[in-house]
Protein backbone atom coordinates (compact mmCIF):
# COMPACT_ATOMS: atom_id res chain seq x y z
CA UNK A 1 0.00 0.00 0.00
CA UNK A 2 2.72 2.35 1.15
CA UNK A 3 4.89 2.34 -2.49
CA UNK A 4 1.57 2.64 -4.14
CA UNK A 5 0.07 5.54 -2.62
CA UNK A 6 3.96 7.17 -2.86
CA UNK A 7 3.41 6.22 -6.33
CA UNK A 8 -0.17 7.72 -7.33
CA UNK A 9 1.05 10.83 -5.13
CA UNK A 10 4.27 11.20 -7.70
CA UNK A 11 2.43 13.74 -9.85
CA UNK A 12 1.36 15.91 -7.27
CA UNK A 13 5.23 16.07 -6.25
CA UNK A 14 6.48 17.06 -9.42
CA UNK A 15 3.69 19.85 -10.01
CA UNK A 16 5.33 21.20 -7.22
CA UNK A 17 8.60 20.82 -8.01
CA UNK A 18 7.80 22.52 -11.48
CA UNK A 19 6.21 25.36 -9.65
CA UNK A 20 9.25 26.11 -7.27
CA UNK A 21 11.13 26.17 -10.08
CA UNK A 22 9.20 28.50 -11.97
CA UNK A 23 8.86 31.02 -9.04
CA UNK A 24 12.51 30.31 -8.26
CA UNK A 25 13.23 31.78 -11.44
CA UNK A 26 11.18 34.70 -10.80
CA UNK A 27 13.04 35.47 -8.13
CA UNK A 28 16.52 35.05 -10.05
CA UNK A 29 17.24 32.05 -7.50
CA UNK A 30 18.17 29.67 -9.82
CA UNK A 31 18.29 26.69 -6.91
CA UNK A 32 17.83 24.00 -9.56
CA UNK A 33 20.67 22.19 -11.54
CA UNK A 34 19.70 19.33 -13.95
CA UNK A 35 22.16 17.03 -12.50
CA UNK A 36 21.46 17.27 -8.68
CA UNK A 37 18.10 17.06 -9.05
CA UNK A 38 18.09 14.39 -11.75
CA UNK A 39 20.04 12.42 -9.21
CA UNK A 40 18.01 13.24 -5.94
CA UNK A 41 15.01 11.78 -8.01
CA UNK A 42 17.11 8.82 -9.03
CA UNK A 43 17.73 8.03 -5.31
CA UNK A 44 14.20 8.55 -4.72
CA UNK A 45 13.14 6.31 -7.77
CA UNK A 46 15.66 3.29 -6.33
CA UNK A 47 14.51 3.84 -2.69
CA UNK A 48 11.14 3.21 -3.54
CA UNK A 49 12.05 -0.13 -6.16
CA UNK A 50 14.14 -1.68 -3.69
CA UNK A 51 11.81 -0.41 -0.62
CA UNK A 52 8.63 -2.87 -2.37
CA UNK A 53 11.32 -5.76 -1.08
CA UNK A 54 12.98 -4.46 2.13
CA UNK A 55 10.13 -2.87 3.97
CA UNK A 56 8.37 -6.39 3.62
CA UNK A 57 11.22 -7.00 6.61
CA UNK A 58 10.27 -4.05 8.66
CA UNK A 59 6.75 -4.50 8.63
CA UNK A 60 6.86 -7.91 8.78
CA UNK A 61 8.90 -7.49 12.36
CA UNK A 62 6.51 -5.21 13.24
CA UNK A 63 3.59 -7.61 12.73
CA UNK A 64 5.52 -10.46 14.72
CA UNK A 65 5.89 -8.24 17.75
CA UNK A 66 2.52 -6.66 17.32
CA UNK A 67 1.32 -10.63 17.46
CA UNK A 68 2.76 -12.42 20.28
CA UNK A 69 3.96 -9.10 22.51
CA UNK A 70 1.90 -6.36 22.42
CA UNK A 71 0.48 -5.38 25.77
CA UNK A 72 -2.83 -4.06 24.30
CA UNK A 73 -5.43 -4.55 21.54
CA UNK A 74 -6.06 -0.92 20.23
CA UNK A 75 -9.12 -0.30 17.69
CA UNK A 76 -8.22 0.55 14.67
CA UNK A 77 -11.68 2.85 14.54
CA UNK A 78 -10.99 4.95 17.12
CA UNK A 79 -9.95 8.48 16.69
CA UNK A 80 -7.87 8.75 19.99
CA UNK A 81 -6.02 5.83 18.81
CA UNK A 82 -5.13 7.23 15.49
CA UNK A 83 -4.11 10.39 16.92
CA UNK A 84 -1.95 9.06 19.89
CA UNK A 85 -0.78 6.67 17.06
CA UNK A 86 0.66 9.45 14.88
CA UNK A 87 1.64 11.88 17.94
CA UNK A 88 4.45 8.67 19.41
CA UNK A 89 5.19 7.52 16.13
CA UNK A 90 6.74 11.13 15.38
CA UNK A 91 7.92 11.17 18.66
CA UNK A 92 10.19 8.12 17.93
CA UNK A 93 10.75 8.98 14.79
CA UNK A 94 13.01 12.07 16.57
CA UNK A 95 15.07 9.57 17.82
CA UNK A 96 15.53 7.81 14.89
CA UNK A 97 16.71 10.75 12.89
CA UNK A 98 18.91 11.59 16.14
CA UNK A 99 20.42 9.17 16.66
CA UNK A 100 20.83 8.40 12.21
CA UNK A 101 23.02 11.84 12.65
CA UNK A 102 24.86 10.44 15.79
CA UNK A 103 25.78 6.62 14.70
CA UNK A 104 27.71 5.33 11.64
CA UNK A 105 25.30 2.35 11.37
CA UNK A 106 22.10 4.73 11.16
CA UNK A 107 24.26 7.82 9.44
CA UNK A 108 25.04 5.16 6.54
CA UNK A 109 21.66 5.23 5.33
CA UNK A 110 20.53 8.64 6.29
CA UNK A 111 23.48 10.31 4.95
CA UNK A 112 21.44 10.00 1.11
CA UNK A 113 19.46 12.56 2.28
CA UNK A 114 21.78 15.19 2.69
CA UNK A 115 24.22 14.39 0.12
CA UNK A 116 22.69 16.95 -1.82
CA UNK A 117 24.46 20.81 -2.04
CA UNK A 118 21.04 22.15 -3.26
CA UNK A 119 17.90 22.19 -1.07
CA UNK A 120 14.65 22.44 -3.29
CA UNK A 121 11.85 19.80 -3.21
CA UNK A 122 13.47 17.54 -5.42
CA UNK A 123 15.61 17.27 -2.32
CA UNK A 124 12.57 16.02 0.20
CA UNK A 125 12.47 12.87 -2.31
CA UNK A 126 15.82 11.76 -2.36
CA UNK A 127 15.86 9.33 0.10
CA UNK A 128 18.09 5.73 1.90
CA UNK A 129 17.38 2.49 -0.01
CA UNK A 130 19.32 1.00 3.32
CA UNK A 131 16.97 2.79 5.62
CA UNK A 132 14.21 -0.53 6.47
CA UNK A 133 17.27 -2.41 7.51
CA UNK A 134 17.43 -1.04 11.14
CA UNK A 135 15.01 1.70 11.45
CA UNK A 136 12.17 -0.58 12.44
CA UNK A 137 13.19 -1.50 15.63
CA UNK A 138 12.47 2.37 16.94
CA UNK A 139 9.00 1.95 15.61
CA UNK A 140 8.73 -1.61 17.92
CA UNK A 141 7.23 0.73 21.43
CA UNK A 142 4.05 1.02 18.98
CA UNK A 143 3.67 -2.82 18.42
CA UNK A 144 4.60 -3.20 21.91
CA UNK A 145 1.59 -1.14 23.06
CA UNK A 146 -0.27 -2.98 20.21
CA UNK A 147 -1.49 -0.25 17.69
CA UNK A 148 -2.83 -1.80 14.41
CA UNK A 149 -0.57 -2.47 11.83
CA UNK A 150 -2.85 -0.86 9.40
CA UNK A 151 -2.79 2.36 11.75
CA UNK A 152 1.06 2.14 11.66
CA UNK A 153 1.08 1.95 8.32
CA UNK A 154 -0.93 5.06 7.65
CA UNK A 155 0.42 7.21 10.69
CA UNK A 156 4.11 6.65 9.25
CA UNK A 157 2.82 7.68 5.62
CA UNK A 158 1.28 11.08 6.81
CA UNK A 159 4.42 11.37 9.26
CA UNK A 160 6.68 11.16 5.78
CA UNK A 161 4.78 13.21 3.38
CA UNK A 162 3.90 16.06 5.35
CA UNK A 163 8.29 16.27 5.11
CA UNK A 164 7.89 16.45 1.43
CA UNK A 165 6.80 20.25 1.72
CA UNK A 166 9.75 21.71 4.35
CA UNK A 167 12.39 21.30 1.51
CA UNK A 168 12.39 24.43 0.14
CA UNK A 169 14.07 27.87 0.47
CA UNK A 170 10.82 29.77 -1.40
CA UNK A 171 8.75 29.95 1.96
CA UNK A 172 10.40 32.02 4.54
CA UNK A 173 9.95 32.21 8.29
CA UNK A 174 6.07 31.14 9.59
CA UNK A 175 5.69 32.85 12.63
CA UNK A 176 3.76 30.76 15.50
CA UNK A 177 3.92 27.79 13.23
CA UNK A 178 7.94 27.55 13.01
CA UNK A 179 7.43 27.40 16.90
CA UNK A 180 5.37 24.25 16.90
CA UNK A 181 5.79 22.44 13.83
CA UNK A 182 8.74 21.27 11.55
CA UNK A 183 8.57 24.08 8.68
CA UNK A 184 10.87 25.12 6.28
CA UNK A 185 12.91 27.47 7.68
CA UNK A 186 13.52 24.73 10.67
CA UNK A 187 14.72 21.93 8.25
CA UNK A 188 16.74 24.45 6.33
CA UNK A 189 18.75 24.67 9.78
CA UNK A 190 18.64 20.64 9.88
CA UNK A 191 20.37 20.11 6.49
CA UNK A 192 23.02 23.12 6.80
CA UNK A 193 26.81 21.64 7.56
CA UNK A 194 27.52 25.26 9.53
CA UNK A 195 29.02 24.43 12.83
CA UNK A 196 26.55 26.47 14.58
CA UNK A 197 23.57 24.26 12.83
CA UNK A 198 25.23 21.08 13.18
CA UNK A 199 22.65 18.61 14.24
CA UNK A 200 19.64 20.29 15.26
CA UNK A 201 16.22 20.63 14.30
CA UNK A 202 15.55 16.65 14.39
CA UNK A 203 11.69 16.22 14.16
CA UNK A 204 9.48 14.74 11.25
CA UNK A 205 6.00 17.20 11.92
CA UNK A 206 6.57 18.36 15.10
CA UNK A 207 9.69 20.48 16.29
CA UNK A 208 8.77 20.40 19.98
CA UNK A 209 10.60 17.24 20.38
CA UNK A 210 14.16 19.29 19.37
CA UNK A 211 12.48 22.30 21.99
CA UNK A 212 11.96 19.62 24.91
CA UNK A 213 15.13 17.62 24.23
CA UNK A 214 17.57 20.78 23.73
CA UNK A 215 18.18 20.21 19.65
CA UNK A 216 16.51 23.31 18.62
CA UNK A 217 17.99 26.29 16.72
CA UNK A 218 16.31 28.53 14.92
CA UNK A 219 17.38 30.16 11.47
CA UNK A 220 19.68 32.94 11.35
CA UNK A 221 18.91 35.74 9.26
CA UNK A 222 22.02 37.10 8.46
CA UNK A 223 24.08 33.47 8.26
CA UNK A 224 23.99 32.35 4.56
CA UNK A 225 23.10 28.51 4.78
CA UNK A 226 25.60 25.85 3.30
CA UNK A 227 23.81 22.20 2.03
CA UNK A 228 25.31 18.73 2.19
CA UNK A 229 27.60 16.48 4.32
CA UNK A 230 30.79 17.29 5.80
CA UNK A 231 32.16 14.78 3.48
CA UNK A 232 30.82 15.73 0.16
CA UNK A 233 29.89 12.59 -2.11
CA UNK A 234 31.02 14.30 -4.93
CA UNK A 235 29.18 11.58 -7.69
CA UNK A 236 26.23 11.48 -9.40
CA UNK A 237 26.20 7.39 -8.68
CA UNK A 238 23.16 6.74 -6.55
CA UNK A 239 25.03 2.95 -5.89
CA UNK A 240 27.56 4.66 -4.79
CA UNK A 241 25.40 7.66 -2.74
CA UNK A 242 23.90 4.56 -0.84
CA UNK A 243 26.97 2.17 0.15
CA UNK A 244 29.55 5.25 0.99
CA UNK A 245 29.52 5.26 4.59
CA UNK A 246 29.60 1.59 4.93
CA UNK A 247 32.56 1.34 2.67
CA UNK A 248 33.87 3.96 5.00
CA UNK A 249 33.32 2.39 7.62
CA UNK A 250 33.92 -1.01 6.36
CA UNK A 251 37.25 -0.29 5.58
CA UNK A 252 37.96 1.15 9.26
CA UNK A 253 36.36 -1.65 11.13
CA UNK A 254 38.52 -3.85 8.72
CA UNK A 255 41.87 -2.50 9.21
CA UNK A 256 42.31 -1.48 12.82
CA UNK A 257 43.28 -3.65 15.30
CA UNK A 258 41.31 -3.87 18.28
CA UNK A 259 38.46 -5.93 18.52
CA UNK A 260 36.69 -3.86 20.05
CA UNK A 261 37.10 -0.75 17.94
CA UNK A 262 35.99 -3.51 15.12
CA UNK A 263 32.81 -3.67 16.93
CA UNK A 264 32.08 -0.11 18.30
CA UNK A 265 33.18 1.85 15.21
CA UNK A 266 29.30 1.02 14.20
CA UNK A 267 27.80 2.67 17.02
CA UNK A 268 29.88 5.76 17.45
CA UNK A 269 29.52 9.42 15.76
CA UNK A 270 30.45 9.54 12.10
CA UNK A 271 33.84 10.80 11.92
CA UNK A 272 35.13 8.59 14.70
CA UNK A 273 38.04 6.74 13.32
CA UNK A 274 39.94 4.28 16.08
CA UNK A 275 43.25 5.60 17.29
CA UNK A 276 45.60 3.48 15.65
CA UNK A 277 44.03 4.57 11.91
CA UNK A 278 44.15 8.27 13.15
CA UNK A 279 47.77 8.24 13.61
CA UNK A 280 48.60 6.32 10.42
CA UNK A 281 46.63 9.42 8.74
CA UNK A 282 45.79 12.49 9.25
CA UNK A 283 41.97 13.68 9.95
CA UNK A 284 40.39 15.73 6.66
CA UNK A 285 39.81 19.23 7.05
CA UNK A 286 36.24 20.36 6.72
CA UNK A 287 35.95 23.03 4.24
CA UNK A 288 32.52 25.21 4.21
CA UNK A 289 33.66 27.19 1.14
CA UNK A 290 34.68 24.15 -0.98
CA UNK A 291 33.54 24.63 -4.48
CA UNK A 292 29.90 22.65 -5.45
CA UNK A 293 30.36 19.45 -7.38
CA UNK A 294 29.34 20.37 -10.81
CA UNK A 295 31.09 18.65 -13.86
CA UNK A 296 29.98 20.16 -17.16
CA UNK A 297 27.13 18.89 -19.13
CA UNK A 298 26.80 19.43 -22.77
CA UNK A 299 23.13 20.04 -23.68
CA UNK A 300 23.16 16.51 -25.43
CA UNK A 301 23.98 14.97 -22.55
CA UNK A 302 21.64 16.77 -20.50
CA UNK A 303 18.55 15.65 -22.75
CA UNK A 304 20.25 12.09 -23.18
CA UNK A 305 19.79 11.98 -19.63
CA UNK A 306 16.68 14.12 -19.01
CA UNK A 307 14.77 11.41 -21.61
CA UNK A 308 16.35 8.14 -20.34
CA UNK A 309 15.82 8.80 -17.05
CA UNK A 310 11.57 9.83 -17.89
CA UNK A 311 11.41 6.33 -19.29
CA UNK A 312 13.06 4.64 -16.53
CA UNK A 313 10.74 6.69 -14.60
CA UNK A 314 7.66 5.40 -16.27
CA UNK A 315 8.93 1.83 -16.42
CA UNK A 316 9.62 2.11 -12.07
CA UNK A 317 6.00 3.34 -11.52
CA UNK A 318 4.50 0.06 -13.48
CA UNK A 319 6.89 -2.24 -11.48
CA UNK A 320 5.94 -0.77 -8.40
CA UNK A 321 2.11 -1.54 -9.45
CA UNK A 322 2.66 -5.13 -10.81
CA UNK A 323 5.76 -6.47 -8.63
CA UNK A 324 3.57 -8.78 -7.10
CA UNK A 325 1.41 -9.93 -9.38
CA UNK A 326 4.53 -11.46 -11.45
CA UNK A 327 7.29 -14.41 -10.62
CA UNK A 328 10.49 -13.37 -7.74
CA UNK A 329 12.72 -14.46 -10.50
CA UNK A 330 11.34 -11.38 -13.08
CA UNK A 331 10.64 -9.29 -10.67
CA UNK A 332 14.06 -9.57 -9.31
CA UNK A 333 15.02 -9.15 -13.39
CA UNK A 334 12.49 -6.30 -13.60
CA UNK A 335 14.33 -4.55 -10.66
CA UNK A 336 17.80 -5.18 -11.30
CA UNK A 337 17.28 -3.73 -15.07
CA UNK A 338 15.72 0.03 -13.16
CA UNK A 339 18.76 0.24 -11.04
CA UNK A 340 21.06 -0.35 -13.74
CA UNK A 341 19.60 2.17 -15.68
CA UNK A 342 19.88 5.05 -12.80
CA UNK A 343 23.62 3.67 -11.99
CA UNK A 344 24.28 4.21 -15.88
CA UNK A 345 22.35 7.40 -16.12
CA UNK A 346 24.55 8.88 -12.71
CA UNK A 347 27.27 8.01 -14.70
CA UNK A 348 27.22 9.54 -18.14
CA UNK A 349 26.54 12.54 -16.07
CA UNK A 350 29.76 12.64 -14.92
CA UNK A 351 31.05 12.56 -18.30
CA UNK A 352 31.72 8.72 -17.69
CA UNK A 353 32.73 7.01 -21.22
CA UNK A 354 33.41 4.27 -19.40
CA UNK A 355 29.32 3.80 -18.91
CA UNK A 356 28.51 3.16 -22.77
CA UNK A 357 28.83 -0.74 -22.30
CA UNK A 358 27.20 -0.99 -19.34
CA UNK A 359 24.00 1.89 -20.73
CA UNK A 360 24.02 -0.05 -24.39
CA UNK A 361 23.72 -3.54 -23.05
CA UNK A 362 21.03 -1.97 -20.86
CA UNK A 363 19.32 -1.19 -24.09
CA UNK A 364 20.23 -4.19 -25.97
CA UNK A 365 18.46 -6.29 -23.00
CA UNK A 366 15.16 -4.67 -23.89
CA UNK A 367 15.04 -4.73 -27.55
CA UNK A 368 16.27 -8.44 -27.65
CA UNK A 369 13.51 -9.49 -25.30
CA UNK A 370 10.98 -7.48 -27.32
CA UNK A 371 12.21 -8.87 -31.08
CA UNK A 372 12.30 -12.53 -29.24
CA UNK A 373 9.48 -12.95 -27.07
CA UNK A 374 7.87 -9.88 -27.45
CA UNK A 375 7.31 -9.89 -23.62
CA UNK A 376 7.92 -7.28 -20.90
CA UNK A 377 10.17 -9.06 -18.62
CA UNK A 378 8.69 -12.29 -20.12
CA UNK A 379 5.56 -11.48 -17.81
CA UNK A 380 3.38 -8.52 -20.25
CA UNK A 381 2.72 -9.79 -23.83
CA UNK A 382 3.51 -7.01 -25.96
CA UNK A 383 0.67 -5.96 -28.93
CA UNK A 384 2.73 -5.20 -32.35
CA UNK A 385 2.12 -1.35 -32.57
CA UNK A 386 3.88 -1.77 -28.51
CA UNK A 387 6.61 -3.84 -30.28
CA UNK A 388 7.30 -1.17 -32.57
CA UNK A 389 7.17 1.30 -30.55
CA UNK A 390 9.71 -0.17 -27.94
CA UNK A 391 12.09 -1.28 -30.79
CA UNK A 392 12.11 2.07 -32.38
CA UNK A 393 12.99 3.77 -29.11
CA UNK A 394 15.71 1.38 -28.12
CA UNK A 395 17.34 2.12 -31.65
CA UNK A 396 17.14 5.98 -30.99
CA UNK A 397 18.49 5.56 -27.65
CA UNK A 398 21.27 3.57 -29.20
CA UNK A 399 22.02 5.92 -31.74
CA UNK A 400 22.22 8.97 -28.91
CA UNK A 401 23.78 7.07 -26.93
CA UNK A 402 26.66 6.45 -28.96
CA UNK A 403 26.80 9.94 -31.13
CA UNK A 404 26.85 11.95 -28.22
CA UNK A 405 29.04 10.14 -25.86
CA UNK A 406 31.19 7.97 -27.64
CA UNK A 407 33.88 10.84 -28.47
CA UNK A 408 33.72 12.47 -24.71
CA UNK A 409 37.02 12.47 -22.43
CA UNK A 410 36.31 10.14 -19.68
CA UNK A 411 35.28 11.88 -16.38
CA UNK A 412 33.38 9.56 -14.24
CA UNK A 413 34.50 6.80 -12.24
CA UNK A 414 33.61 3.01 -12.49
CA UNK A 415 34.26 2.11 -8.72
CA UNK A 416 31.77 4.16 -7.62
Amino acid sequence: MHEKIITFASPVFFILIALEFIVARKRQRHLYRINDSLNSLSLGVMSQIIGAFSKLFSIGMYALVLKHLSLFSLPSDSVWVWISALLLYDFLYYWLHRMGHQTNLLWAAHVVHHQSEQYNLSTALRQTSTGPLFGWIFYLPMALIGFPLEVFVAVALIDLLYQFWVHTEQIGKLGWFDRVFVSPSNHRVHHAVNDMYLDKNFGGILVIWDRLFGTFIEERDHVDIVYGTRKPLRSWNPLWANLEVYEQVWSDAWHTKSWLDKLQIWLRPPGWRPADLMAQSAASIFDINRPTYDPVMSKATTWYCIVQFILLLQAATHYLIVYKSISALNAAIYLSWLVMGLWCIGGLMERGRIYLLPETLRILCILMMNLLTASWFYSFALSIPAQALLTATCLISLAGLWLIFSRQKTHGHLPH
